[in-house]
Formats: structure tokens, sequence, C-alpha cells
């Protein structure tokens, strides 16, 4: 384990582990996280290893004035990856500091919530480029001194999700990762309390799913 990832792990080990230990009491999950995140750090590039440190030194760097970002949907401004990263100059031109992606990973289509029902985490949508691509683009970027927000929105996923997959498939490891319920007894005493959040998308905030006969809560469909 690198030294500056030690130190800094160090600084925030108790806390790490007094939230992980309320939320799950897995002491064997923490060592696993803890070990991923190691390894993640190790698998950085000597690039982002010096942003690491750079921002490390000055942790208020994203709180500065000069900071101006711009969000948008890929497809919307540019069709996807490649295009976008030939927008770069405009973006300088607007001294942009930050550029916020809206949802890019595989997502099933047309039905996809603009980008929030997930496929495959890992993957960029096709329809929008490759890993690369993406890749490529956070380069150039970060040479421009624009750093790249994305939308990563880890609980919702699509219903052809591997997880929900598996838990229409009757699997009660992925079934507890959703919010199931038998009747309409709970379901009905949300929908008194709690608005849809686009309320023109479905019929309530819950869907019936035949294949587990049960009521799925869905809020954004």
């Amino acid at each position: 384990m690198a030294q500056e990832f030690s130190a800094r792990f160090a600084r925030h080990k108790d806390e790490l582990e007094w939230l992980f230990m309320e939320l799950y009491n897995n002491r064997e999950g923490l060592e696993v996280l803890e070990r991923e995140m190691a390894d993640a750090y190790d698998a950085r590039s000597a690039e982002l290893k010096a942003l690491d440190k750079a921002r490390a030194a000055d942790p208020n760097w994203y709180k500065r004035g000069n900071m101006f970002g711009m969000t948008m949907y890929t497809d919307l401004f540019a069709g996807n990856l490649k295009e976008l990263a030939k927008k770069l100059p405009y973006f300088k031109e607007q001294k942009l500091t930050y550029l916020h992606l809206m949802p890019l990973l595989q997502m099933p289509h047309p039905h996809n919530d603009g980008g929030y029902a997930v496929e495959d985490f890992d993957t960029v949508d096709p329809a929008l480029g490759t890993n690369k691509d993406l890749e490529n683009l956070t380069r150039e970027l970060r040479k421009a001194g624009i750093s790249l927000c994305l939308d990563f929105v880890m609980n919702h996923t699509a219903s052809t999700h591997r997880w929900a997959m598996a838990a229409k498939a009757g699997d009660p490891w992925f079934q507890a990762y959703y919010h199931l319920f038998d009747d309409r007894t709970i379901p009905d005493q949300y929908e008194q309390t709690v608005p849809q959040v686009f309320p023109n998308t479905a019929p309530g905030n819950f869907t019936w799913c035949e294949e587990m006969h049960k009521w799925v809560l869905t809020t954004f469909h």
C-alpha cells in the first residue's frame, strides 16, 4: 500500500469503521472494502496519484470562487463522447473548471429514466461510445484543467440489470437489494404522504412484479 494512501486512510479509518459497522455490522465486509480501496489506489495512474496529492494539499480547491461548471446530456449536446471531446475549445473559451455529464452508463432503450435505469455500472452505453472514449475525454479535460463529474447513481437499476434479474429469479440475496412488499399495505401508506419524483411518468411509486409476485419500489418507474 502506497505511503500516501496509508497516511490518508489512517486519518479516516476510525470514521469509516464506525459508519460501516453502524450500517452493516460486518467486520469481514469492512476488511474486504479496505483491501479493495487499497487495490484501487494502486491501480491509479501516476498522473492521477499526482492529482490526488495536489488536491490533498489544497482541500478547498473545489470551493474556489472561480469554479464554473456545466451540466449536460452527452447525446443532446454532442451526440457521443468522441464528438463531445471535440468541444474542448468551447469549454476552454467558457473558462469551465468542471463538466458534469448526466448518466451515460449502459441502459435499456428507449425506457431508461434518462439513463438512471442502469444495466451495467462498469460499461458506457454503446450509443454514447466506449469506456476508452470516456477515458480519453477525461484525460483531455484534465489537461485543460477541467474536472469531470458523472451522475453515478447506485440506488437505481434497470429491471434488466443482473441484480434485478437474479431477484426476479428468486435469489433472496438480490431481492434484499430492493424494497419489496407482498401486498399494498405499506405502499398505500407511503403514497399518502410521499409524492412521486416525476408525477407524470407512472401511476404511483410502486410497480407489481409478476415474476416475484411482489410490489417493488420504483420511484423513477
